[in-house]
């Protein structure tokens, strides 16, 4: 970043921190040698998101944090405050039933297929010695069913256990950042409401993550407690056990689902407080719901392991429906969901701007929603069909050949329209494809009248199309996911009715149908089941190679870039927010700086830099503001935030920020198929520049003589606007005289000290980068170098 392989850390810690080039360690102190550069700074904030090899286990995290963003991506709702609650209140449902859906799947394989199917088989407990003393055939005090389902609750309780882990411990590294506080300011009290992400507490969740942690560890461990207690429950009522132990089955489930109806209390009750920093916290839930959770589990684990000889474990564990209700559920959620977003989205205070702009018509959160939702079940669903059929020894679970019954039938049933599913996609690719190639048609003539004078080069020119047209393919990007998610509810329903009519496996239930209908099924149960296995086996490998390989790990790290930007509101088990610990290291950096200083100061950012940039300047106070300087390139501000999140980055806050941040310049390709420009519809270029040529020439040239590449995304400080556009935005900031330092201090944030924050992304040159600022003090300032490629200053 900084050019320079001697540096020095200014001010930050192991996981984020300010660093300058050794030799203007101490630039404030002799200003005479800055008079014709300034001084950059850079801000590394890659370990926030590729770290240790822990972040290896994000992997499983991954519905969560598509489930999070579901919540984030809402139409605006000016005015309509009760239909934005039931927003977020349906948002946070679905992300609930992904919690109960990841613990029931933990309880399919360790509860359902070990210790009651396997172990209670003598074919498939003798070949294996490590359930031995769990099998009926040898008589010890571990083979009783309800004994061997409290052993094997471990397993399910362990892992909602370490989800608790993950979110506690980073929920103390990243939620719990003080943002800046917001002192009084003439300037404060500009007509018009503040933009949400200008809201003193927006990056400060503290209180919301730590209630949704208390009530999503609750929630799995009663999901545990329920698969235990309900079947031991079910033998005495049904077979007529002692009376004693039937009452307290009847006990136990009431109390269980008193603490579910708690748990839904709890997330329904409290949304985010964005107003001002809510440092409060629930005490009462956070700790007895949890707690009193636990003490349920134990209930049900001591009612279960009761003697009960003459109970036998055969078929399904009871309760295998519980994967057609959660699924029942979810849909619901999800049309629920999409109803009040297209109510949000038709309200009468919808501008056309606005309502052109929004992605799927204000149905993108639904659309994600229900991914995320997809994506869980396919995930639970390999899991479970993968040691089914381990533990089947090479027979067909639920087909009625093996030594086990196999897990239940709606996950051969989502398994069998996987294929289904996979033919609409490759359909859709090959009808993007030949759009693109007729699209790249007509630009040639466009690309020629670009490079007058040139000599025509029909390759060369074909490819400068291509480029451009590759890039165009954004714009149908929420055409795509809206396809695929209409597709994935409709089979996703045909799957459960299939399951809830026929009690059998497709290809049982196929049996008597025509041939051809018959064969087909069982092909798509066959090749379902094979990519659910394929996909799993993918999973592990890489989440293996991500513990061992900081490369891997740091390309997942590139993932949680984007996917991680927004405060978990939705889910407390998503990927931490690194927004909130790197915007509020930004903001104070900068109003610090130009406190202390009175200095001039040039942020820029470039892809999910220009976001974090962006997201930082709201954030500042107006006193601040007006000596920044915001230069974006290749940002993805409008082209992807102002569609997908429009109550956000939508026309109005970016308009709003225009016009309170005067100098602003966003650079932007034809080629680039992230950035474009962040307000289209402005008449008068006041903050787009482009599109800009690229590549910079067509063919060769005396100062060119090799060919030019198409740069796309990257690169965008090699073109001379960037230097032309960087002059002008330093020449249109007024110079200001020092004031005093009106912000607490914090380390280094009034040091007088300026800053260029970016992060090195040349392993991966079409990524997300962090933003960056630059400025010297108020005497004198001039064009700062030019950044490395991919990186922001």
């Amino acid at each position: 970043m900084l050019g320079d392989p001697r540096t020095v850390r200014i001010t930050g810690d192991g996981t984020a921190a300010v660093f300058r080039r050794t030799d203007d360690a101490e630039a404030e102190l002799h200003p005479e040698r800055y008079r014709d550069r300034p001084v950059p700074e850079a801000y590394c904030w890659s370990r926030l998101t590729s770290g240790n090899g822990a972040r290896a286990l994000w992997l499983i995290l991954l519905p969560f944090m598509v489930a999070n963003l579901a919540h984030w991506m809402r139409p605006a709702g000016r005015g309509m405050a009760r239909t934005v609650r039931t927003y977020g209140v349906l948002v946070r449902l679905v992300a609930l039933t992904l919690t109960v859906l990841l613990t029931a799947a933990a309880c399919e394989v360790a509860l359902d297929l070990v210790a009651w199917q396997c172990a209670g088989s003598a074919g498939c407990a003798e070949s294996r010695s490590w359930l031995g003393f769990l099998s009926p055939a040898e008589g010890g005090w571990w083979s009783q069913p309800g004994r061997r389902l409290a052993l094997a609750a471990l397993v399910p309780g362990a892992l909602t256990g370490l989800l608790w882990y993950l979110s506690n411990r980073t929920w103390s590294a990243y939620e719990s950042q003080q943002p800046l506080p917001a002192g009084r300011d003439p300037l404060d009290d500009a007509p018009g409401p503040r933009p949400a992400l200008g809201r003193p507490g927006f990056w400060y969740g503290r209180r919301l993550v730590a209630r949704l942690r208390a009530a999503h560890t609750a929630a799995g461990l009663l999901t545990v407690a329920a698969a235990v207690a309900g079947a031991a429950a079910r033998f005495d009522r049904r077979d007529g056990g002692s009376t004693l132990l039937e009452i307290c089955g009847w006990l136990t489930e009431a109390l269980l689902a008193v603490g579910a109806l708690a748990v839904v209390w709890v997330v329904c009750r409290r949304g985010r407080k964005e107003s001002r920093p809510d440092s409060r916290l629930d005490r009462a839930v956070v700790r007895l719901l949890p707690l009193g959770a636990l003490g349920l589990l134990v209930l049900a684990l001591l009612y279960a392991g009761w003697s009960r000889p003459g109970w036998a474990s055969r078929g399904m564990l009871p309760g295998d429906r519980a994967f057609g209700v959660i699924t029942l559920a979810q849909g619901l959620l999800v049309v629920a969901l999409a109803l009040t977003a297209w109510r949000l989205y038709r309200r009468p205070t919808a501008g056309p701007a606005e309502r052109g702009t929004t992605a799927l018509r204000g149905l993108g959160g639904p659309a994600i929603a229900m991914l995320a939702c997809a994506l869980g079940g396919v995930m639970s669903g390999g899991v479970a069909q993968r040691v089914a059929d381990w533990l089947d020894d090479g027979g067909t679970p639920g087909m009625g050949r093996g030594s086990i019954a196999g897990p239940p039938v709606l996950l051969s049933w989502q398994a069998a329209v996987i294929p289904p599913l996979l033919v609409v996609v490759l359909a859709l690719a090959g009808w993007f494809a030949g759009r693109t190639l007729r699209f790249r048609r007509r630009l040639l003539a466009e690309v020629e009248a670009d490079y007058p004078g040139e000599r025509p080069d029909a390759a060369r020119t074909r490819s400068i199309a291509g480029a451009r047209a590759t890039a165009a393919l954004t714009e149908a990007a929420p055409r795509l996911i809206g396809i695929i998610s209409g597709v994935t509810l409709l089979l996703g329903a045909g799957a459960l009715a299939g399951a809830w009519t026929s009690h059998e496996v497709p290809g049982e239930a196929a049996d008597g149908a025509h041939p051809f209908l018959a064969s087909g099924v069982q092909t798509a149960q066959a090749l379902g089941s094979w990519l659910i296995g394929l996909g799993f086996i993918l999973f592990v490998t890489w989440g293996r190679r991500a513990y061992k390989d900081a490369s891997a790990r740091r390309t997942i790290g590139i993932l949680w870039d984007v996917g991680t930007f927004w405060p978990r509101a939705a889910h407390p088990f998503a990927p931490p927010c690194y927004a909130e610990r790197a915007v509020p290291d930004l903001t104070w950096r900068m109003a610090g700086w130009t406190d202390r200083t009175g200095g001039r100061l040039v942020i820029s950012g470039h892809s999910q830099g220009s976001v974090l940039a962006a997201a930082a300047v709201w954030q500042l106070p107006p006193r601040a503001r007006r000596r920044v300087a915001l230069l974006t390139y290749g940002s993805p501000l409008q082209r992807l935030y102002g569609r997908w999140f429009p109550a956000y980055f939508g026309p109005g806050p970016l308009a709003a920020l225009h016009r309170e941040l005067d100098c602003w310049r966003n650079l932007w390709r034809a080629t680039d198929p992230i950035g474009g420009p962040v307000l289209p519809g402005d008449e008068t270029p006041e903050v787009d520049c482009g599109p800009l040529k690229d590549p910079l020439t067509y063919g060769r040239t005396a100062a060119r003589p090799l060919p030019e590449p198409i740069l796309g995304h990257s690169d965008y400080q090699a073109d001379p606007a960037f230097a032309v556009e960087r002059d002008a935005l330093l020449d249109r900031l007024a110079p200001c005289a020092p004031v005093g330092p009106d912000v607490p201090d914090a380390p280094d944030a009034a040091e007088g000290r300026d800053a260029a924050e970016g992060r090195d992304a040349s392993d991966e040159p079409d990524t997300a980068d962090a933003p960056g600022t630059r400025g010297v003090p108020a005497q004198r300032l001039t064009p700062a170098p030019a950044d490395p490629p991919d990186t922001a200053g």
